[in-house]
């Protein structure tokens, strides 16, 4: 999991990595967190507020946020966005009379300033449920080609079995060396 991704890294001492993990809320983002953590995710409760996990590893320590998807929290996400070196955002990709309001959410983040040229990974979560939507659909739903001002990447996954989840975070891995050279 992430752990495997951060010892693929060799950072300097002090290289400290923020990443900001959004999107609606049930679209698994806590659960997604956990499993890249390698921990249990089995019982998940929706986040009110947000969650932090860090990792440290070969100098590196990896801060990832993961902050709630209810309409009433989503206002202060930009709160969040300092710093960013990284954008996950996850999609529920059974859910899709919830596409148009997660593409909106989407373009609203990527216009904020402090996300300017950061990368994005976006995890079509729920790939395991058979009313999911494939990835390469929804990439178009949400109009990904027109992101011209980011590396950008979109990854079919299952955040419950780990499936997709560790290709998505070997796109990170590979974002973080391009930005050292």
């Amino acid at each position: 999991g992430l752990l495997s991704v951060i010892q693929k890294l060799k950072g300097s001492p002090e290289q400290e990595l923020r990443i900001v993990l959004l999107g609606l809320d049930n679209a698994g983002k806590t659960t997604l967190l956990k499993r890249l953590a390698s921990e249990e995710v089995s019982t998940i409760t929706p986040t009110q507020g947000f969650n932090i996990k860090s990792v440290h590893s070969h100098g590196l320590k990896l801060n990832v946020w993961d902050i709630g998807g209810q309409r009433s929290i989503r206002p202060y996400w930009k709160k969040y966005l300092g710093s960013t070196d990284l954008l996950i955002y996850v999609i529920d990709s059974a859910d899709q009379k919830r596409f148009e309001e997660t593409g909106q959410e989407l373009a609203e983040l990527t216009e904020e300033e402090s996300l300017k040229g950061v990368p994005l990974l976006v995890f079509a979560n729920k790939q395991d449920l058979v009313t999911a939507a494939p990835a390469d659909e929804i990439a178009e739903g949400l109009n990904l080609h027109t992101y011209r001002d980011r590396e950008w990447q979109i990854q079919a996954c299952s955040a419950l079995s780990g499936e997709g989840v560790q290709d998505g975070m070997n796109w990170i891995s590979s974002q973080i060396m391009n930005r050292k050279k």
